[in-house]
C-alpha cells in the first residue's frame, strides 16, 4: 500500500505563510552585527569608567589629590553621564537613534587622548565630565537601538551581551592599568592608562558602520516604507513590520515624542519611577565598590589590595556571563528582587562584623562582584521593556540619569565616609540601598518577560 506524502514535507510552501514579524525573526548574522556594534560601545564605556579607579591611585601624588578631589574625579564621568543621558534621550526620540550611535565614538577617542596631556586636577575633572556626557548619550542611543532590533525571544540574551561587554571593558581597563603601573618606568604612568581608552573607541567606531536606524522609530515617525526597505535589505523581504500603537496621554491624545514631561503622565509615571529606582539602587553600590575596590579592600585589612581588586573585577565579568545565561529563564521580577537580596546578604558581614579572616573578606567581596554584575544584565534589558517606542530613549535616558545621580553621590561620598566614619559605616549604608531596591521592586516592578516592545 502506497503511503501518502505528508503535505509539510513535499508540498510547496505558501509564500504568505513564510512571512514573520520583525520581533519573531530568528537570531541571525544581522543581529550579530548589531550586537557586536552595540556591545563594542559598552566595552568602550566600561573601559573609560573602569580605568579611572586605578589611574587615580597612581595620580594621587602627581596631582596632589585629597579625599575630596578623589571623590570628584571618581564621580566626574558619572555626573557627565547624568546630563548626557537625560538630555540626549529626548533628542534621540526626536532625531533617531542612529546619528548619535554612529558618531559618538570618534569624539570619545579624541577626549580620551586629551587626558594624556593633563597637568592639573581641574583639567582632568573637565575632561572626565565631557567623557561622561558623551557616554550618557551613547547609553541612551545604543541600548534603545539594539533593543529595538533584537528578536523578542532572544532579547534578554542579546542585550546581556552589552552587559558582558561593559564588564569586560571595566575589567580589562583595570588589568591594563595594573600592567602599566607595574611595568612603566617613566613619570606619570596614569596618563598612559587614561589615554589608552582611545583604542577601543576607535575600533568600535569602525564596527558600527552599516548598522541602520531603528525600524520602530521610523514607523513611529510615519516612515514605514523606509523601514520596510531597510529591513528587506538587511534581513529579508519575508519580514513584516510591527504596527505599534501610539502611547496616549491622560487626555487621550498621542504623547509627544521625546517629552520628559510625558514620562510622568499617568500612563507612564509608575514605570518611570520604578525604572529610576531600580537602576539607582543597583548602580550606587556597583560603581562605588568597583571604582575604589583596592582602597576598600585595604581598609578591610587585605594587604595585597591590587590582587583583591583584580579578583573583584574578574568576577564582574564572570557574573555578567552567568547573568546572560539566566536572564531569559527567570521572570524579570524574580531576577530583580532576588539579585538585590543576594547582594545585600553578601555585603552585610563586611559592614557589621570586625576582624574577618582576609580570605573570607576576599571571597565575600568577589561573590558580591559576581552578584552585582549578574544583576547588571537587567539594566540593559528591563528599562527598555517598560516604555513604548515614542518614549523609549527618553525613558531609558531618564533611568540612566537617575542611576548616575546615585552613582555620582556614592562614588563621591565613599572615600569621604570611609575617611570620616570608617569602612564599615560605608558598607552598611550600601546594604541599606540594596535593601531599598529589593523592597521597591517587590512592591512596584511590573513583569515584562516575553513582552513585545510595542505592546506596553
Amino acid at each position: 500500500m502506497r503511503k501518502s506524502t505528508p503535505p509539510d514535507v513535499r508540498a510547496p510552501r505558501d509564500t504568505a505563510s513564510a512571512t514573520v514579524e520583525l520581533e519573531d525573526v530568528p537570531f541571525g548574522r544581522f543581529h550579530l552585527h548589531v550586537a557586536v556594534a552595540g556591545s563594542g560601545g559598552q566595552f568602550s564605556d566600561g573601559y573609560i569608567l573602569g580605568i579611572i579607579g586605578i589611574a587615580l591611585t597612581s595620580a594621587t601624588d602627581d596631582l596632589a589629590l585629597n579625599a575630596v578631589w578623589l571623590g570628584l574625579l571618581g564621580a566626574a564621568s558619572l555626573a557627565g553621564l547624568f546630563f548626557g543621558s537625560l538630555f540626549s534621550g529626548a533628542l534621540i526620540d526626536r532625531i533617531g537613534r542612529h546619528p548619535i550611535f554612529a558618531f559618538d565614538m570618534p569624539l570619545l577617542a579624541a577626549l580620551s587622548l586629551a587626558q594624556f596631556w593633563t597637568a592639573a586636577a581641574w583639567q582632568l575633572l573637565l575632561l572626565r565630565l565631557l567623557l561622561g556626557f558623551v557616554l550618557g548619550a551613547d547609553y541612551a542611543a545604543s541600548k534603545t537601538l539594539v533593543s529595538e532590533l533584537a528578536p523578542r525571544k532572544s532579547r534578554g540574551r542579546m542585550m546581556s551581551v552589552l552587559a558582558i561587554a561593559w564588564a569586560a571593558g571595566y575589567t580589562i581597563a583595570y588589568l591594563v592599568g595594573y600592567l602599566i603601573a607595574q611595568t612603566a618606568s617613566g613619570d606619570r604612568p596614569w596618563t598612559w592608562m587614561l589615554a589608552s581608552s582611545a583604542v577601543p573607541a576607535l575600533l568600535v567606531a569602525a564596527a558600527r558602520l552599516g548598522v541602520p536606524e531603528s525600524p520602530r522609530w521610523l514607523i513611529a515617525k510615519g516612515r514605514a516604507q523606509e523601514a520596510a526597505a531597510m529591513i528587506a535589505a538587511k534581513i529579508g523581504p519575508h519580514v513584516t513590520l510591527p504596527t505599534a500603537p501610539a502611547p496616549a496621554t491622560s487626555s487621550g491624545a498621542p504623547a509627544e515624542s521625546g517629552s520628559l514631561r510625558a514620562l510622568f503622565a499617568p500612563a507612564l509615571r509608575s514605570r518611570t519611577v520604578i525604572a529610576c529606582v531600580f537602576y539607582l539602587c543597583h548602580i550606587m553600590p556597583y560603581f562605588a565598590l568597583s571604582t575604589f575596590s583596592p582602597r576598600i579592600l585595604a581598609s578591610l585589612g587585605v594587604h595585597n589590595a591590587y590582587f583583591g581588586g583584580a579578583v573583584y573585577n574578574l568576577l564582574l565579568l564572570v557574573g555578567a556571563v552567568v547573568g546572560m545565561s539566566v536572564i531569559d529563564r527567570l521572570t524579570r521580577r524574580r531576577f530583580l528582587v532576588g539579585s538585590f537580596a543576594v547582594a545585600a546578604v553578601l555585603l552585610l558581614p563586611l559592614g557589621i562584623l570586625h576582624d574577618l579572616p582576609i580570605t573570607l573578606v576576599i571571597v565575600l567581596f568577589a561573590a558580591l562582584a559576581f552578584a552585582l554584575s549578574a544583576a547588571d544584565t537587567l539594566a540593559f534589558v528591563y528599562p527598555q521593556e517598560l516604555f513604548p517606542t515614542r518614549m523609549r530613549a527618553t525613558g531609558v535616558g531618564a533611568a540612566v540619569a537617575a542611576s548616575r545621580i546615585g552613582a555620582s553621590i556614592s562614588t563621591f561620598l565613599l572615600p569621604v565616609v570611609v575617611e570620616s566614619f570608617g569602612i564599615r559605616t560605608a558598607m552598611t549604608g550600601l546594604v541599606l540601598v540594596l535593601a531599598a531596591g529589593a523592597l521597591a521592586c517587590y512592591r512596584y516592578a511590573p513583569e515584562t518577560s516575553g513582552l513585545k516592545l510595542g505592546s506596553q
